[in-house]
């Protein structure tokens, strides 16, 4: 069965994407998509065909450096992830090398979610829109161009230290080219489109970091393409 097939989750994606539709009415506008819940043990867990897919809207962007304020948020998670940009619009069924050669360039980027309850139930997630809460990135255009992963050493920088590190950021997440199709496959059911511009992040390279009390910063380096940061404030001990 096709993933969006499933009734828990063409519901989820009905509501989420009417969310998206109010979200750009009031004058935010599209960033691109992304992907979750993609590694075998979950899709198990949510008896699910293929990863979930989520959107991405600009007033979620945040730039490298930037503090974002964890106030307020229940159960704070970082994802290091490969944004993939988007250099061709791509259709429902879009073959391997016609996605191939829609992958204008990629970057490094770093997903921040609240993960507001216990994700147990496709459609809950996904009419949350997966937890979403910011995407962070070094700036608009791709730090490489093509979609080519060969050179990429990725690590995760906590409290100065490196606690993460892979030579193979397709391995926790599966092949871009792959997510690229899927993502146009599961966006074109409900009446959407994969466009020229936007981006995709692609999955957390490494299993997903949860934030700290009284954690400051994060930062991702990709060796060969560049790094980013994100700095926090507001989530202490007190409150969690």
């Amino acid at each position: 069965m096709n993933l969006w097939e499933d009734v828990r989750v063409a519901r989820g994606m009905r509501a989420q994407l009417e969310t998206r539709r109010k979200r750009l009415a009031s004058g935010d506008a599209p960033l691109g998509w992304k992907v979750g819940f993609a590694a075998p043990d979950m899709l198990k867990r949510l008896g699910i065909s293929g990863p979930l897919v989520g959107f991405l809207t600009r007033n979620a962007l945040i730039r490298s450096g930037a503090t974002v304020s964890l106030a307020g948020w229940t159960k704070p998670v970082a994802e290091p992830e490969i944004a993939v940009h988007l250099g061709r619009d791509i259709p429902a069924g879009a073959d391997h090398a016609t996605a191939e050669a829609a992958i204008a360039g990629i970057s490094p980027a770093i997903e921040l979610a609240d993960v507001t309850a216990p994700p147990e139930d496709p459609e809950h997630i996904l009419s949350g829109n997966i937890y979403q809460r910011h995407v962070v990135l070094s700036g608009e255009a791709p730090a490489r161009a093509g979609g080519a992963a060969h050179g990429l050493v990725c690590r995760v920088i906590r409290r100065g230290n490196e606690s993460a590190r892979t030579d193979d950021p397709q391995a926790n997440t599966g092949k871009w080219v792959d997510i690229v199709r899927h993502v146009a496959d599961v966006v074109a059911a409900f009446g959407e489109r994969l466009r020229s511009g936007e981006i995709i992040i692609t999955g957390s390279v490494v299993p997903p970091l949860a934030i700290e009390p009284g954690e400051d910063a994060i930062a991702f380096e990709v060796d060969a393409i560049g790094g980013i940061t994100v700095r926090f404030s507001g989530f202490d001990k007190a409150r969690n």
